[in-house]
């Protein structure tokens, strides 16, 4: 279709007649999400609040599908880039956000931690710098006054604010740790989020939400006793990516069921749904 014929197409939205209206929004969810930036033109454009609502609603719905497009093709192709799945899942909330701009920013906190690292320190020393760095330099800290807020669970605003929570502070921590080159990956346990620094020569745990204590794995034993929680080799072993972004999903979910707001949560469910086969929980 050309630009002038959707551009016809879009102000037929203006029509007083609901029934020419639903068929014109059902023609442009059909062309799909290209058609996106047109509408974000027209919305700027036309000033009557009745057609700027049903054009943000269109949007909406075609960045939401966009979204879980994107999500899908990531998980496909791309999973070792974790940045780029915890971006997808902030454009949810933000979906203008620059995924370059994020680069920059972890690049940026790289630079300060490898201004002062020294790759011939041990493991455990070289945890420490980092920790240094990131905890008493940056100032990243966990948000335990707003635990369950939605924006602990997008990267550009703990970028921003310096706090999150389990999952989000070890991404952060993770992101800098692989330019580093450190074998440092994410660990799955029930209620909590850690890291592990594991190759041949070392292996033991760290928890980004407590300023990156060293822990052991008889720390996890005696962690998941006192949860009473079987022992799993999943709480022990790195998880994939996609682990991690599936969890920020669920956090999202949380979020937004303690807000009230139950349109958003029931949206993540169904990102979830197409990304998690295992998906059964909510």
């Amino acid at each position: 279709m050309k630009d002038t014929e959707l551009k016809a197409l879009i102000t037929l939205l203006e029509d007083e007649d609901e029934e020419i209206v639903t068929h014109v929004e059902g023609r442009l969810m059909e062309i799909g999400t290209g058609v996106i930036p047109m509408l974000e033109q027209e919305w700027e454009e036309n000033f009557n609040p009745l057609i700027q609502r049903r054009i943000e609603d269109l949007i909406h719905v075609l960045q939401f599908e966009l979204l879980q497009e994107r999500l899908e093709d990531w998980k496909a192709n791309r999973q070792e880039d974790l940045l780029e799945g915890l971006w997808l899942v902030a454009t949810y909330q933000y979906p203008d956000l620059d995924l370059e701009e994020l680069r920059q920013e972890i690049h940026q906190l790289y630079v300060e931690v490898w201004r002062e690292f020294r790759s011939d320190l041990l493991p455990y020393d070289q945890v420490r710098i980092m920790n240094s760095v990131i905890f008493n330099k940056m100032k990243f800290r966990p948000n335990t006054r707003n635990f369950h807020s939605p924006a602990n669970s997008m990267i550009n605003a703990v970028l921003e604010s310096k706090k999150g929570n389990p999952i989000s502070l070890c991404s952060v921590y993770m992101l800098i740790a692989q330019k580093m080159d450190l074998p440092i990956f994410g660990v799955n346990l029930p209620n909590l989020f850690i890291l592990t620094y594991r190759n041949d020569s070392a292996d033991f745990y760290i928890n980004a939400f407590n300023k990156g204590l060293i822990f052991t794995r008889a720390d996890i034993d005696n962690y998941l006793e006192h949860l009473g929680v079987p022992a799993q080799e999943l709480f022990y072993n790195p998880c994939q990516h996609l682990d991690i972004v599936l969890r920020s999903l669920r956090n999202l979910i949380v979020a937004f069921e303690k807000l009230g707001d139950y349109q958003k949560s029931d949206e993540v469910k169904t990102i979830l749904r197409r990304l998690d086969d295992q998906f059964s929980n909510f």
